[in-house]
């Protein structure tokens, strides 16, 4: 289910939410963008990362090492426009009914990650970053729409399909905004 939209003066938590691109945020990197949100408090900013904008690369184009050798398929995905020059690991997992991860964690860490069943791997090219006021002033604009993942979340491809497939399954009114044009002015 959606969140409901904030109000002006209500705090807002969304440590461990996903923010979906409203279609008007056409902004480059954040046009139609899934962004799994892993770091938020309004005095200290937050951290996120996209999860459905893969570069086309695997690990293997960038490390070539024998020791990465268990990582050299592993898709490496624009995490966002700060620090782009730097390529991190993450992993995510489902446990008890919550989303987990580890973020910016080490190649053996990555590489002890990829064995565990039901973990999903991935390298990323930068993050995604708002100071402290700027995501919440972002959501009062409507830029983005919050919502929790779901239990499939992991499951699905992350690639640019990854926004309409989830706002498809949010609401009626979500199911609209997936199924409108890249650019609809050209209607």
């Amino acid at each position: 289910m959606p969140e409901s939209s904030p109000t002006p003066d209500s705090p807002i938590s969304l440590q461990g939410q996903i923010l979906l691109a409203d279609p008007s945020l056409r902004d480059g990197i954040f046009d139609r963008s899934v962004i799994l949100l892993a770091e938020h408090s309004v005095d200290q900013g937050a951290f996120g990362l996209i999860m459905n904008q893969p570069t086309g690369h695997t690990v293997g184009d960038f490390l070539k090492e024998k020791q990465f050798a268990p990582l050299l398929k592993i898709a490496v995905h624009q995490g966002g426009p700060v620090a782009r020059e730097h390529l991190t690991f993450s992993a995510f997992w489902w446990q008890e009914s919550q989303l987990r991860w580890a973020l910016r964690i080490s190649a053996d860490d990555a590489i002890q990650h990829a064995h565990r069943p039901g973990t999903l791997v991935r390298a990323f090219i930068g993050y995604s970053g708002w100071t402290a006021g700027q995501l919440e002033g972002e959501l009062r604009r409507h830029s983005w729409i919050a919502t929790r993942p779901a239990t499939s979340f992991l499951g699905l491809s992350h690639d640019r399909n990854l926004w309409a497939e989830i706002l498809r399954n949010m609401s009626p009114f979500h199911r609209i905004l997936a199924a409108s044009p890249d650019q609809p002015n050209l209607n």
